[in-house]
């Protein structure tokens, strides 16, 4: 009998040594498929930031009880080890289900061209988000490298979002701004995703409108068929832009060559116009800018004009035989809602912020202005230098395209929580 029970022993020796190290080998791997990965444990975005009061004072329609938000880690939350990506749409608050069969039944494109400020990115791309719409992001090739690899990985999780395949060093009023948007027209044309109209847009807009609200705009009488490229025949004052030759000095500045050399007229004696560089276009449109010959000297021409996109988009929508074209049009369209400092006193009263190159930073007193302009975004939000006032506008369009949904609401498409809504919910905050 000894030499049995020494075998036995043996073996649950060896038993426990086995299991232990199972034990050890269970704790140190991740489990496919599981929420609570390490990807997930390492971003998580477990902190809790109250949203102002003042909030309130100007947006009414925010109800008045307590928030706070629960996202305030999201450069943290990308780095690193890859996404769990249905864990990520949960966590970041995304809409991933059409609100309407109206929006569903007419997709939009968007361009988006970004350098800097990756949370505002994320808020941004995440307050205009369909799954019906496709995306393509530009990010500036001055850009780090962290910053581009984080908003690839963004991108990563949706089949409807990518990266332009050709990315350019944007320079403030040079060609490569311009530039940037052709490229990703070349790429949303060549999608096998369907869209009917283009949208173009920088990292420091955001909506004022819905994606229903868009789409009901655009297919308006007054735009139905139409490109919306607001502004005017080129007025004296700007004729500067387009007289001399200029050049682009990569992603820092544009100089003009010489006062002394004039360029030659526009090709094919084309009538040149100024004005925003943010339109609203069909997709036959863009078809005419990357294959018509007008349209591609044009953009030749215009290589070393300054400010380019502030003439091209709206000179070509001025072309009789354009799809789309809008040959009598001039300023309208509601494409942003700007204050310019020029303006002070006639259309607005004021930056409440301030002025970065003549354009309002807005402040949170520059909300109901904002609101009340009902144009489809506004431009420029800072989340550094005026935190509350993008966080009060997000929290308000998010509501309104909440209460605009015709399908059951989702807990996590809620950017806040709400807490001591009453004295029984005080030591429990729920969502809503």
């Amino acid at each position: 009998m000894l030499p049995l029970e020494s075998t036995k022993c043996s073996f649950l020796i060896c038993l426990g040594f086995g299991v232990l190290i199972s034990a050890i080998i269970y704790l140190n791997t991740e489990v496919p498929g599981t929420p609570q990965t390490k990807a997930v444990q390492n971003h998580s975005l477990s902190c809790q930031e109250p949203t102002p009061d003042s909030c309130q004072a100007f947006l009414p329609s925010i109800p008045s009880t307590k928030w706070q938000r629960t996202d305030c880690q999201m450069e943290a939350y990308l780095a690193g080890a890859p996404l769990e990506c249905s864990q990520m749409y949960t966590d970041l608050h995304f809409i991933t289900t059409p609100l309407s069969k109206e929006e569903e039944l007419f997709p939009l494109a968007f361009i988006i061209t970004i350098h800097k400020k990756l949370d505002m990115f994320v808020r941004l791309l995440r307050a205009i988000y369909a799954p019906q719409n496709v995306y393509c992001i530009h990010v500036d090739d001055k850009a780090s490298q962290d910053y581009k690899e984080k908003v690839l990985r963004l991108a990563s999780c949706f089949p409807n979002v990518f990266l332009a395949s050709a990315s350019e060093a944007v320079t403030y009023a040079g060609f490569s701004r311009l530039q940037a948007d052709i490229n990703c027209m070349r790429d949303l044309v060549r999608s096998p995703l369907r869209w009917y109209r283009v949208i173009n847009m920088c990292g420091q807009d955001f909506p004022i409108m819905s994606n229903l609200e868009l789409v009901r705009y655009m297919k308006g009488d007054e735009w139905r068929d139409k490109n919306i490229t607001p502004g005017i025949k080129q007025p004296p004052t700007m004729r500067y832009r387009t007289m001399y030759h200029y050049e682009e000095v990569k992603g820092k500045k544009v100089v003009v060559k010489g006062w002394y050399r004039k360029k030659g007229p526009p090709p094919h004696k084309l009538q040149l116009y100024f004005g925003t560089a943010y339109y609203s276009l069909t997709r036959a449109f863009v078809e005419f800018v990357l294959n018509s010959l007008v349209a591609r000297d044009l953009l030749e021409w215009s290589k070393d004009t300054y400010s380019p996109d502030e003439h091209y988009w709206v000179t070509l929508n001025h072309i009789p035989d354009a799809p789309g074209s809008n040959v009598n049009g001039g300023w309208e369209g509601n494409i942003r809602a700007i204050k310019w400092k020029d303006q002070e006193g006639t259309s607005h009263q004021g930056c409440k912020g301030h002025y970065v190159r003549d354009i309002c930073v807005y402040g949170m007193e520059d909300l109901p202005w904002i609101i009340q302009k009902n144009s489809l975004f506004a431009n420029k939000f800072d989340s550094s230098s005026f935190p509350d006032a993008f966080n009060c506008m997000e929290l308000w369009q998010r509501n309104k395209v909440l209460q605009q949904a015709m399908v059951p609401i989702q807990p996590s498409w809620l950017l806040t929580i709400q807490v001591n809504a009453s004295i029984q919910d005080t030591a429990t905050p729920r969502e809503d």
